[in-house]
């Protein structure tokens, strides 16, 4: 511990440029991480939604809907087709204006049209679906989510894209400085490396003192830039709860977990906390290893 806190204070330019570097890195990789997580977050809500809603004829026979149906659940594109019948559709309209009895009266099952609302399995089906219907007998309107989807669709491509090819410019420069730090600190530190050596001190004790102070700088990056946007989060929450009206919940679905997003929970900042460490820590040690290694080579 008083090794590399020694360290520190004998080079005090070095060690704060290594500890912005892994703030500014951690700092922009957390805030990224966060954004790509709401914005699959709600992509993955309107995936939620019955994205195409086509309406029949009311003339249509339920015998020809349901052969559509079954068309589509063959397909392949689709997760669920719910058939919704007139019956079905006066029941809703009757729930939506039990307070206006003026427009019940107008309003009998006969007049509604049946329809199919459809979940498709990736949004890119949307389109072909909604060809795919408009072409179907007795077919009297076909309405989907085109906008919204495609806009969700094209904003979260363009943010991964630029995130993965930001963070791996990121990791590389701060690899490069962090490296190059290291080194010029075990450059001041040659004597006394090679004094241990003489006394037969094995290349991982050279290391250590090294490796600690990388540690150090990666969590106290880490907890500095997830205070910061923990504050902000917490500071634009309202408005986050305005923005989101309505939506109950967000989650990224991982492989083997789902991630709730929003509303905020302990579980989404821990887990983003975590990483965060994880990552400044893992870069702090490999820019260690490689400018000590290089040095006792």
């Amino acid at each position: 511990m008083n090794t590399f806190l020694t360290s520190i204070r004998r080079t005090p330019y070095q060690s704060l440029a290594a500890f912005l570097v892994l703030f500014f890195t951690l700092f922009v990789s957390v805030f990224l991480f966060i954004g790509l997580s709401f914005l699959y977050g709600l992509l993955g809500y309107v995936e939620s939604r019955p994205q195409v809603t086509v309406y029949f004829q009311t003339k249509t026979l339920p015998e020809d809907i349901s052969k559509i149906r079954e068309q589509l659940i063959n397909s392949g594109k689709v997760m669920d087709v719910k058939y919704i019948s007139k019956e079905d559709a006066f029941n809703i309209y009757k729930q939506l204006n039990k307070d206006n009895p003026l427009l019940l009266e107008m309003v009998s099952a006969d007049i509604l049209p049946p329809s199919l609302e459809i979940y498709a399995k990736k949004p890119v089906y949307l389109s072909q679906i909604a060809e795919f219907l408009k072409k179907q007998p007795g077919v009297d309107e076909v309405n989907f989510q085109k906008d919204i989807v495609d806009r969700l669709l094209t904003l979260t491509d363009i943010l991964r894209k630029s995130t993965i090819a930001f963070f791996l410019f990121l990791l590389f420069m701060s690899t490069i400085v962090l490296t190059t730090t290291t080194l010029f600190k075990v450059a001041l530190k040659k004597d006394e490396i090679e004094l241990m050596r003489l006394l037969g001190a094995t290349n991982f004790y050279i290391k250590k003192p090294f490796i600690f102070e990388g540690i150090f700088f990666g969590l106290s990056a880490s907890i500095v830039s997830f205070l910061i946007l923990g504050g902000a989060l917490l500071y634009f929450n309202p408005f986050l709860k305005s923005y989101l009206n309505g939506i109950p919940s967000l989650a990224l679905n991982l492989p083997y977990y789902q991630l709730q997003v929003w509303p905020m929970n302990p579980i989404f900042l821990i887990t983003s906390f975590t990483l965060s460490t994880l990552f400044g820590v893992g870069i702090a040690i490999i820019a260690s290893l490689l400018a000590t290694q290089k040095f006792l080579k």
